[in-house]
């Protein structure tokens, strides 16, 4: 014991450790198992985050330094954050003397507290656990646990649920979030099977199970072969071939039984070669198959029984979890292949990327009843999460001589409740993404090349916004690392996260900075682009007011176009505009591709606008700069002319050089000094400025900002206009809407341009009226060469 306390005594908490902010944990759960141990606790995480206000002197018009539009300062604030860390239970105690030494500065709140525990182990552990952290220890009950950890990462996790298809290019087909999870039936697999029906938060039952499961698959298994654990077990069946032990149809009758419709491959009798070898005569079979044939055994009677539970209650969603899947490739192709046979396809096999934590999330949910957490949404925390296949280190108190792996899992909480927007036509079939990086390996090469390319100016970028921080260099090398090791764990596993995305990646780069304080690297950029944009912002506005309707109406989407060029995320754009600071806004309207555009819907824009006004029209911005007030307010200025009420949207949280909400509130009323009509309309709220509830140049439509989607649908939002290469390329480029649609863009990226059939600043203007569900089709649909190029393929 004194040297298991050496090594807790000896340990420091860098970044990148296991048990990560654990100084500041104030809650702990626990799901203790046979083989794994599950930890949570809750804990305060310090964070950068920049704010601006209004300057009290205000830009001088000459562009002196001493003044400028806004201020902008940093300060640190406590964010909530949940971590779990997943381990073997060898090092259950090591870790307890770990978490006992390190709990500096909330040992005092812990003192007379409770740990939530489940599991088997959490009866066998319970004196030990009031030893060495002095909390009592609260046992629930290990069913409900799993039901409200299943409940809560299937609201919260993207990408949380997926199909597994083993012999697929890309055998993890994740699943969209669906506001509406119920019914579902959960199916857990430890030692032996329960099935649960779940209807809703607080109505399930257990309506059938098995006593063959995962602990009849150990016990036959470690008789039948000299397997010592599950994971060896495992591991020899994904090398044997059970058609070397399993009797099949065709080896009755000489191929297939047509007559009955059964295949010659089916299984016809698990083990039924082994018939013939008895009393050490006969065929020798190799324990690598007789594991493999087990496994078959196990799964197909576990999927005939979820099957036909599935069938008789009128479910459509399985979900499977418990010791026995544990992400498994094998385990999760066997049980897949059953559901799939037993239902003759009308029924799929569902797993769940952290399936292994959902006791331990039930439990510490049990434990935060009293803070009301179901209120709160969460996000996964790239930046501190291990991914599918993917481990950390373990601890330094774990001896190196020793194999060991730690999974973690971390979740923080957002700042506001996050939803579908109203106008998105089919909720549950909308995926925000255009191309699926999984799904393509030259498109993944290329953006993982691309985003490792970046690094370096990102990072320069970032130290640059904190001149008067003498760490900031080492914050960025910091930051450099990790996000590079985050894009290596990616090269060899891309379903580690989900779907890897251009979203995904952006993320978590964003994620990255956050985790070493660099709250908004663009930050000084952004105010000297709006200062100047600002000062011609009269000129631009008297020269559209000299145009007549239809020119002006061309030159409103034109400099639309324009503006979206500035785009400091673009490589080709930042070669550009550090080379040549003359750089402006009439020399990107020159670089625009003549028309017709590569897809070029302008004509039908026009001719729309000829019609009966709309009524609101919800438009969400991109950059900062010329893109914001020359592009952007125009046209909301142009749409507020026509009787149309305007919601104007910025990213919540800063990400490259877009604009957020605190600043766009700012812009908005300088530009109001500048505009009666944007004055007027400010005033008698027919323009409003709204925070998305995002923190990306992407844009995920199923989880907008609450408050936004009720004011979408107080004001009946009737036109959605989504600008620049995130909001309209990248994502959302097929995403249907129930109401009129303007996506546009510039493309500054060569190769998504080629990919397009165009070039670097070819223009996407693309005009979409409203769809009813019945003619609905999928929003999933990856970018390739055949896209349109005239409205009329399109329509």
């Amino acid at each position: 014991m004194c040297a298991e306390r050496s090594y807790a005594r000896s340990i420091s908490l860098p970044p990148d450790e296991v048990f990560r902010n654990l100084r500041n944990a104030k809650r702990f759960a626990m799901d203790i198992g046979g083989s794994l141990a599950k930890l949570a606790y809750y804990s305060t995480v310090e964070r950068s985050r920049a704010y601006v206000s209004a300057s009290s002197g205000g830009d001088d018009g000459e562009g002196q330094d001493d003044h400028h539009l806004y201020e902008i300062q940093e300060q640190n604030e406590l964010g909530a954050r949940i971590h779990f860390v997943k381990f073997e239970m060898t090092y259950f105690e090591k870790c307890l003397d770990f978490i006992k030494e390190n709990l500096v500065s909330s040992r005092g709140e812990m003192t007379g507290k409770v740990v939530k525990a489940t599991g088997g182990g959490s009866h066998k552990y319970t004196n030990l656990i009031r030893d060495k952290l002095g909390l009592e220890c609260d046992k629930e009950d290990e069913m409900q646990c799993l039901i409200q950890g299943c409940i809560f990462v299937l609201r919260n996790i993207t990408n949380e649920a997926f199909e597994y298809q083993r012999h697929s290019p890309q055998p993890y087909k994740f699943q969209t979030m669906d506001a509406d999870i119920f019914p579902f039936l959960l199916v857990n697999i430890g030692s032996g099977v329960s099935i649960v029906k779940v209807e809703s938060h607080d109505k399930y039952e257990r309506i059938g199970g098995s006593s063959i499961g995962g602990g009849s698959f150990l016990g036959l298994g470690c008789k039948l072969t000299k397997a010592k654990n599950f994971d060896e077990l495992l591991q020899l069946a994904s090398q044997g071939d059970h058609r070397n032990v399993d009797m099949l149809v065709k080896d009755i009758y000489g191929g297939a039984y047509s007559a009955l419709g059964l295949p010659g491959e089916l299984i016809a009798s698990s083990f039924g070669k082994m018939v013939s070898a008895k009393d050490g005569e006969g065929q020798e079979f190799e324990e690598k198959d007789i594991a493999k044939s087990l496994l078959h055994t196990i799964s197909n009677d576990i999927g005939q029984i979820a099957c036909l539970y599935a069938q008789l209650h009128g479910l459509k969603k399985i979900y499977f979890g418990g010791f026995f899947i544990r992400g498994h490739p094998v385990t999760m192709h066997t049980i897949t292949y059953a559901i799939n046979f037993w239902s003759r396809g009308t029924l799929q096999a569902l797993f769940l990327r952290h399936e292994g934590y959902l006791g331990a999330i039930g439990a510490f949910l049990k434990g935060a009843e009293e803070d009301d957490s179901e209120k709160y949404c969460w996000g996964e925390n790239y930046a501190g999460s291990s991914g599918l296949h993917s481990t950390s280190p373990p601890p330094d108190f774990i001896p190196r001589d020793r194999t060991a792996s730690f999974d973690r899992f971390e979740l923080d909480r957002l700042e506001r409740p996050l939803v579908s927007l109203p106008a998105l036509l089919d909720p549950p079939s909308y995926f925000p993404d255009t191309v699926d990086l999984t799904e393509d390996p030259d498109a993944r090469k290329y953006w993982l090349d691309c985003f490792e390319e970046a690094l370096g100016k990102v990072a320069a970028r970032a130290v640059a916004s904190q001149p008067t921080r003498d760490d900031a260099e080492m914050r960025a090398q910091q930051f450099m690392a990790k996000y590079n090791k985050r894009l290596e764990t990616l090269r060899e596993h891309p379903f580690a996260y989900g779907s890897l995305t251009v979203r995904s990646l952006l993320d978590t780069r964003e994620q990255c900075l956050n985790e070493f304080h660099f709250a908004d690297p663009y930050q000084n950029i952004k105010q000297q682009e709006n200062e100047a944009a600002l000062r011609i912002l009269p000129e631009r506005l008297q020269h559209l007011d000299g145009l007549e309707v239809r020119h002006r109406q061309v030159a409103l989407a034109e400099g639309l176009l324009a503006g979206n060029v500035f785009d400091w995320g673009a490589k080709a754009i930042t070669r550009l505009m550090e080379g040549d600071d003359s750089f402006g806004f009439e020399e990107a309207m020159s670089k625009l591709q003549a028309r017709p555009w590569l897809v070029d819907d302008l004509d039908l824009w026009l001719e729309r606008l000829q019609d009966h006004r709309h009524k609101c029209a919800l438009i969400f911005a991109d950059n900062s700069g010329l893109d914001i007030i020359l592009g952007v307010f125009p046209f909301a200025r142009e749409m507020v002319l026509r009787g149309t009420q305007v919601i104007l949207c910025a990213n919540s949280k800063p990400a490259l050089n877009d604009v957020t909400y605190g600043e766009l509130k700012i812009l908005a009323k300088k530009v109001a000094e500048l505009c009666p009509t944007i004055r007027t309309a400010l005033a008698e709220g027919h323009l409003e400025v709204m925070a998305s509830g995002a923190a990306s140049p992407c844009l995920d439509l199923s989880r907008v900002d609450e408050m936004l989607s009720q004011e979408c649908q107080r004001r009946g939002v009737d036109l959605v206009v989504l600008e620049g290469m995130g909001r309209a390329i990248h994502t959302n480029y097929h995403a249907a809407f129930s109401c009129e649609s303007l996506k546009l863009a510039v493309l500054k990226n060569k190769w998504l341009a080629n990919r397009l059939g165009g070039d670097v600043f070819s223009v996407i203007f693309k005009y979409m009226k409203g769809s009813k569900v019945e003619g609905a089709t999928p929003n999933r649909s990856d970018i390739g060469p055949q896209t349109r190029k005239s409205p009329e393929t399109d329509r």
